[in-house]
């Protein structure tokens, strides 16, 4: 993790399938409370408390829901979160009708969707929030979905992917999963907009935190570039 210990990396088990795997959305405080990115699905909500209770917070001390897209497993807490404390959630206006309830999800089956809730600020690419690590940044990196967003802090070098960037048991870290991607031509764009960023380690909704940057970053942008 950073050496900042205002960014909490919060690691949540949930269930896929018939396997449990984990989520990591991430809490960074400001001199208003939490920013936490992402809430992860909706019966991972009590994980969500422990994870933050863990690193002595509770769902009181958060002040803002910054979402990096609308997918369940990022988003489908969000309404039982505002049902035990008052946050402003924001996301990306390409995103909102899917979180408030005005379209179903892109993905996922068509007759079932997470308790919608309403997005109370629109992000827009180079938006920044002023948190104890510094300056967060927003980068739109579209291709997961429509509206993904990944957020930047410039001062520790961070990155905070989403989905843009995924870290699991094949590789340290890579781009999008092609088989949840809506555009794979935009996700590629996406990776070499992140390639062009500062950055020391990051932290992935899937994965976790990983001590690799702008290096590893570039080289999955060129293998986007050649197809290899």
């Amino acid at each position: 993790m950073p050496d900042d210990t205002s960014v909490h990396a919060l690691t949540i088990p949930i269930e896929f399938g018939d396997r449990t795997v984990s989520i990591t959305p991430t809490a960074v405080e400001t001199d208003d409370g939490l920013v936490l990115v992402d809430v992860g699905p909706e019966p991972a909500t009590d994980r969500l408390a422990t994870a933050l209770a863990d690193v002595g917070f509770g769902f009181d001390d958060v002040d803002r829901v910054i979402l990096t897209h609308h997918d369940a497993d990022h988003a489908g807490g969000l309404a039982t979160l505002r049902e035990r404390t008052d946050v402003t959630i924001a996301a990306h206006p390409a995103e909102r009708p899917h979180v408030n309830g005005d379209e179903m999800p892109v993905k996922g089956p068509d007759d079932d969707r997470y308790p919608p809730a309403e997005v109370d600020e629109e992000l827009a690419d180079g938006a920044t929030y002023s948190t104890r690590a510094g300056p967060l940044r927003v980068v739109e990196t579209p291709g997961h979905t429509a509206g993904h967003v990944s957020l930047y802090l410039p001062d520790e070098r961070l990155l905070l992917a989403g989905d843009a960037l995924v870290a699991d048991e094949d590789e340290p870290l890579s781009g999008p999963k092609p088989a949840y991607t809506i555009d794979e031509e935009r996700a590629a764009d996406s990776v070499a907009t992140l390639a062009e960023l500062d950055v020391d380690h990051v932290i992935c909704h899937h994965g976790g935190y990983v001590p690799l940057g702008t290096d590893r970053i570039q080289e999955i942008a060129t293998t986007f570039e050649t197809g290899d």
